[in-house]
């Protein structure tokens, strides 16, 4: 049997998807404020090439799909159900950045880090602290 070296810290373990939940909420926030700012003229390219039109569009739908489900995160409401459209989301995000030559790319490890996040997230729950503990 493996023992924990630090058994007392376990009682906590309620704060970790708390963590989770903080961060990446505000990564999504970000991405998403990135989309509507330096990145607009790549992500409308880029939905122009994929024939999503209008494009201008759908930059801001899924800007706005990270901002709000980013503050819903934070605020642990329909956590798992934001972290599912987030997993799904950061999977999809990864596989046109690496294939889209013309948007900034931003490593691997980093979306497999946000999906892993989000999955964690999914079969954790909000933790503690959240609005879906009233909901």
């Amino acid at each position: 049997m493996l023992l924990n070296v630090f058994p007392g810290l376990l009682t906590y373990g309620i704060i970790a998807p708390l963590i989770l939940r903080i961060v990446l909420g505000l990564i999504a926030i970000d991405l998403g404020f990135l989309k509507l700012g330096k990145e607009r003229r790549e992500w409308r390219e880029l939905f122009d090439t994929i024939h999503f039109r209008p494009s201008h569009v759908f930059v801001k739908l899924l800007a706005l799909i990270e901002i709000v489900g980013g503050i819903m995160l934070i605020l642990g409401a329909y956590t798992q159900i934001v972290a599912i459209v987030f997993a799904i989301a950061f999977f999809s995000e990864s596989v046109v950045e690496y294939r889209e030559e013309s948007l900034e790319k931003r490593n691997f490890p980093f979306y497999m880090l946000l999906l892993a996040i989000s999955l964690a997230l999914v079969f954790l729950g909000a933790g503690a602290f959240a609005l879906d503990s009233m909901l």
